[in-house]
């Protein structure tokens, strides 16, 4: 289990690696961080560990504490004691493990703050991370979202945001729920470098030949695999029309990806591993469908349908996301993109589906996968009929 060594190097106002004559390997295993500073000599190791939830000892390698006290000092802070080094493991994240790293400043009550995201295993299955690196730096540039301050091998260092992650109760606030439609409408409308192509159905059967590779001929019969590339060709033609707006999507709007400033109410974005140009009927579905989820209960993997959003709050939100570019929409307008929407939510049930089964297989995060994947399975196939006959909702 190869994972990274998650305190490289940061700067106030930008980012550098910091050149060791060293690299690093981790191994999470219970309560602890397990680290290894591997020499020129790739057989000799030095071992330590790190409570997940405390300090770092001061019996660390003298290597990291250079390390760490260099981050502290860039940022005018003098360390004395390695203990002074807070690691606090944030909850809800499916793709990685993310840490919030602390220390007192030279104020004496005020503590520097960072945030430390450890790479999943397995993840460049679904994505490119240069390609993801690249979209967080302009995301950076572009004023959105945290400051990128370091990275290092397979992990990153970010600024930490001073700002409220909403809830899953708070998706479901009208006013809350206005800011973010109005802030994913700023989203779509970024110029991003690179190829503007649709990447969701190229996507998706990439995903299902991976989920294919990964599966026991059991596994795969109990998920249809054999009949989704079919499926993935009849929702592409059905939902693909010139008429529809691509933009550039977040693709994984979750209540976990959206911070809140309490006091300004400006909302925040923030995760843009899965990104890239898409309909924007896309985003929208995907953001409906995770209005069922709630990471952070003692069953994160469970999706309850029951409350999806209904027709009504879906108009609410599609009618405050096409108003805040500053025109008012006609009725034909939002019941429009209020029926692409539903229709999109079959494809992004196969896409987190998909995820799911590979997830399943790769990720060592403790999340149940795969039956998240049979749910949205299910899904698909619950609402395939309805869907695709019916011209609105």
């Amino acid at each position: 289990m190869n994972r990274p060594y998650f305190v490289l190097f940061a700067s106030k106002d930008s980012w550098k690696v910091l050149k060791c004559p060293f690299a690093q390997l981790s191994l999470l295993f219970g309560d602890y961080l397990f680290l290894w500073s591997r020499r020129a000599n790739p057989e000799f190791y030095t071992q330590m560990a790190i409570k997940k939830n405390g300090s770092i000892p001061s019996s660390a390698p003298e290597e990291l504490k250079a390390v760490l006290k260099a981050v502290a000092s860039e940022w005018g802070d003098i360390i004395n004691d390695m203990e002074e080094f807070e690691v606090v493991p944030l909850k809800g994240a499916m793709t990685n493990e993310v840490f919030q790293i602390n220390w007192p400043t030279t104020h004496g009550d005020l503590h520097q703050k960072v945030l430390v995201r450890v790479y999943g295993e397995g993840v460049e299955v679904f994505f490119n991370r240069d390609d993801e690196i690249r979209t967080f730096e302009c995301m950076s540039n572009h004023g959105q979202g945290p400051k990128l301050l370091g990275r290092f091998p397979d992990g990153r260092i970010e600024e930490f945001i001073h700002a409220r992650t909403l809830s899953a109760a708070d998706l479901r606030d009208p006013e809350i729920s206005s800011l973010v439609a109005a802030k994913l409408r700023d989203f779509h409308y970024l110029d991003m470098p690179g190829p503007k192509d649709v990447l969701l159905w190229k996507r998706l059967r990439s995903w299902l030949g991976q989920a294919k590779k990964l599966c026991s001929p059991e596994a795969a019969k109990e998920f249809g695999l054999d009949a989704l590339g079919d499926e993935i060709s009849i929702l592409e033609k059905e939902l693909s029309q010139d008429y529809q707006e691509i933009g550039f999507c977040h693709n994984d709007l979750q209540y976990g990806n959206i911070m809140m400033d309490e006091e300004t109410r400006a909302i925040t974005l923030i995760d843009y591993e899965y990104a890239s140009y898409n309909p924007v009927a896309y985003d929208l579905a995907n953001h409906f469908c995770e209005m069922t989820a709630n990471y952070h209960s003692e069953t994160p993997h469970i999706l309850d349908y029951t409350i999806y959003p209904d027709t009504e709050e879906r108009r609410r939100f599609i009618r405050a996301y096409m108003a805040s570019s500053g025109n008012e929409p006609s009725d034909a307008e939002v019941e429009q993109l209020l029926a692409d929407a539903e229709k999109y939510t079959l494809a992004n049930h196969l896409f987190w589906g998909l995820w799911g089964i590979i997830s399943g297989h790769v990720n060592k995060i403790e999340f149940d996968y795969l039956e998240y994947a049979r749910q949205r399975f299910k899904q698909y196939w619950f609402k395939k009929a309805l869907v695709l006959k019916s011209p609105t909702f």
